[in-house]
């Protein structure tokens, strides 16, 4: 266990965080860790070290043990209403669901009658619909998944109706470089979206937007917050309606009104996290090669 390092840039950031509570690392032998998923029915957390084309799972007193042996280099993972793993495989460009009988269900797999590029991070809204981005880093050489051309030609955002069982995807938003984390306001009225096109582009977009939801469309689509330090990958958001993302020097939580509150700071760069434990109060983050865990005072968004 580490002391905790935080930035506090706004005297609001101190109600939400635990000063004394300390940095745990949980595990260490990734070669990129990312996707975090906590199920609250078993207390455990499952995420993704996607060249090693596996899943690992964290349980509390009992350690780290492969979830998943051959992932498909999988990425984003999420958990439906049904406690079901929903996961983005960058492998086989598709998102599935696994279901409770240990198969999977293949949600969506193309656009347009064309494969997806390689599905990256994924949500569930309260409806059931299944929102998740589809940006080319799976198919931009064979560490993440497989080297390949985009059929589509572009990276876009997607919406699947689980329900209609037809594994299509419905386009939400086509203007992104390189669509990634992605998340709902407490109240679904909002969807924030990351664009981490400097990733490959020198002055390719390091920001987040955010996007009105009506009649599930995307409108109004502005920049929400320009992350200065690297850029931003997975996020999450709390009870308030803070947003909390990734970035190169750790886990950056801003108000609704695009205000950076306070930063965490984390050893290694940040791609993902999620809040859990039985309180989902306990901040999980996958960094590099690393899952951590704090404890903060705030509680994530519930389900």
């Amino acid at each position: 266990m580490n002391k905790t390092e935080f930035e506090v840039h706004d005297a609001r950031f101190r109600a939400l965080i635990q000063p004394n509570a300390p940095l745990e690392k949980l595990y260490g032998e990734c070669l990129w860790a990312e996707g975090p998923v906590y199920f609250p029915a078993g207390d455990y957390l499952v995420w993704s070290d996607i060249p090693n084309s596996r899943m690992l799972r964290w349980v509390p007193g009992m350690g780290v043990g492969v979830f998943r042996a051959n992932s498909n280099f999988s990425n984003g993972n999420a958990r439906d209403h049904e406690g079901r793993l929903v996961t983005c495989e960058h492998g086989l460009r598709r998102v599935t669901r696994t279901e409770h009988d240990g198969s999977i269900t293949v949600l969506a797999s193309a656009y347009d009658g064309k494969r997806l590029n390689s599905p990256n991070d994924v949500i569930v809204k309260s409806d059931g619909s299944v929102w998740f981005t589809d940006p080319d880093y799976g198919i931009l050489s064979d560490y993440e998944g497989g080297r390949a051309e985009s059929e589509i030609g572009r990276c876009n955002v997607y919406c699947v109706q689980p329900k209609s069982g037809t594994g299509e995807a419905v386009l939400v938003a086509d203007d992104f470089v390189k669509p990634n984390g992605l998340a709902f306001s407490p109240d679904e009225s909002r969807l924030y979206i990351a664009d981490s096109g400097a990733s490959h582009f020198e002055n390719g977009p390091h920001h987040i937007r955010v996007f009105d939801v009506v009649d599930g469309k995307l409108r109004n689509g502005r920049v929400f917050v320009e992350i200065q330090e690297g850029i931003p990958d997975g996020m999450r958001i709390d009870e308030q309606g803070n947003v909390w993302t990734s970035a190169l020097d750790g886990v950056h939580c801003y108000s609704p009104a695009g205000e950076l509150l306070g930063k965490i700071l984390i050893p290694e760069v940040v791609a993902n996290l999620t809040f859990g434990g039985r309180l989902r109060n306990r901040l999980f983050i996958t960094a590099n090669s690393s899952l951590y865990s704090l404890c903060v005072a705030v509680r994530g968004v519930a389900p």
